[in-house]
């Protein structure tokens, strides 16, 4: 199944709120974490950068809202489509990070390649090891406060 998978990169997006630190957190990486900071780097640079207020809601429930795009501190459920195991991850910066509680770095090859998919989207990539993997996004749930409706 493994050498089924072909290279095909989804058309990604990603908040003008989370560029300018995902472009330094991938310089700052790319000593101790070589392989996969390239990773993020190209995944920045392949992104249509979206301005911060632009909506990208379906519903709205409470504080909790569910999107379309996975950005930095969204809720994201996915499946691993090579294995067939589905997981629900937040995705976050490294500081943050804690495997136990289900938060992954955006500094991890599964962080990279969630940032900036939408619903509905797979990637396909190749691990530090040198394996492959294929995910696709399910569902995607914001944290953030709603804005102010004017």
């Amino acid at each position: 199944m493994l050498d089924n998978l072909q290279i095909r990169l989804p058309a990604i997006a990603i908040s003008a709120h989370d560029i300018d630190r995902l472009r330094h957190l991938a310089e700052a990486a790319m000593e101790k974490h070589p392989t996969t900071a390239e990773f993020l780097a190209r995944e920045i640079d392949r992104a249509e950068i979206i301005p911060a207020d632009r909506s990208v809601i379906d519903d709205i429930s409470g504080l909790r809202r569910k999107v379309n795009l996975v950005t930095m501190q969204s809720e994201v459920t996915f499946v691993d489509d090579i294995s067939g195991e589905k997981r629900k991850v937040v995705l976050v910066y490294p500081e943050d990070a804690d495997v136990d509680a289900g938060k992954i770095s955006i500094l991890t090859p599964v962080g990279a390649a969630l940032i900036g998919l939408s619903t509905g989207q797979s990637i396909e990539f190749q691990t530090p090891s040198g394996g492959w993997r294929s995910l696709t996004v399910i569902a995607v749930w914001s944290h953030w406060p709603m804005p102010d409706c004017k």
